[in-house]
């Protein structure tokens, strides 16, 4: 029985990557977890691995840019369950590129998978955490919205910098009713970082030795069991922070 025994967690983008590993390490804590995603196969599996260690979950198929599919997915995963205490915003759509190539489309789907989807989860969850006393919700942002350098950032930061406001906002609207927000921007070994590592070796190796303790975090032991933690009851005093979990790099001052 760990620290977040009896709490049902819900996770968007949760098949792969960050969202895989989040809910790897509250599931191993005691969390029921709907694993939310796009892709079928990869959903399957993670609530497999998740049984194999005598865990919880259920997958729930949707796309987050979909209003329908935000309202069906909460839906789901209060049925399974009886009730929701978590959501972990993790699905994300990145624009990245410089702003004379940008294209308005890619730019527009980072919002539409970003803050929008964000608030519209938070809205369809909110009523479901109040009615369980509370709850906590945990939005992913990035370090690349404050970079001393924004060249080819300009799309991917504004656009976090938007779920930003939205948690302090909740933190603050939603406060009296013992729901706290708060944000992560990871630095993770996630597949399209390792997909970089393996295009360009070269530059990735340049990036780590700017992270102060010289590596990238794994999905599940770093990046996970941080956000597990920040849910858990002995950080409940803890709401509107962005909290930095990237071995030192970030700068959020």
């Amino acid at each position: 029985m760990g620290y977040l025994n009896g709490k049902v967690a819900l996770i968007t983008g949760a098949g792969q990557g960050v969202g895989r590993g989040i809910a790897l390490a509250m599931a191993k804590e005691g969390a029921s977890i709907a694993i939310a995603g796009r892709t079928q196969s990869k959903i399957k599996d993670v609530c497999a691995e998740i049984a194999a260690f005598g865990g919880r979950a259920v997958p729930i198929l949707g796309d987050v840019k979909l209003a329908a599919d935000v309202t069906r997915t909460v839906a789901q995963a209060v049925t399974a369950f009886g009730g929701l205490d978590i959501l972990v915003n993790n699905a994300q759509e990145v624009p990245l590129g410089r702003l004379l190539e940008a294209r308005i489309e890619d730019y527009q789907t980072g919002f539409d998978s970003g803050p929008i989807a964000t608030l519209r989860f938070m809205q369809a969850c909110y009523p479901h955490l109040k009615a369980r006393g509370g709850g906590s919700i945990v939005n992913l942002v990035t370090a690349a919205a404050v970079r001393w350098d924004m060249a080819g950032y300009g799309m991917h930061g504004s656009v976090k910098q938007a779920i930003r406001s939205l948690t302090r906002a909740a933190a603050s609207e939603w406060g009296p009713d013992n729901i706290r927000t708060n944000n992560i921007a990871p630095e993770a070994l996630s597949p399209g970082f390792a997909g970089w590592m393996e295009s360009d070796p070269e530059g990735t190796a340049a990036f780590i030795a700017t992270i102060p303790m010289g590596r990238v975090g794994d999905c599940e032991q770093d990046i996970g069991r941080a956000v597990a933690a920040l849910c858990g009851p002995d950080m409940q005093y803890i709401s509107g922070a962005t909290i930095p979990v990237d071995g030192g790099q970030a700068n959020f001052d």
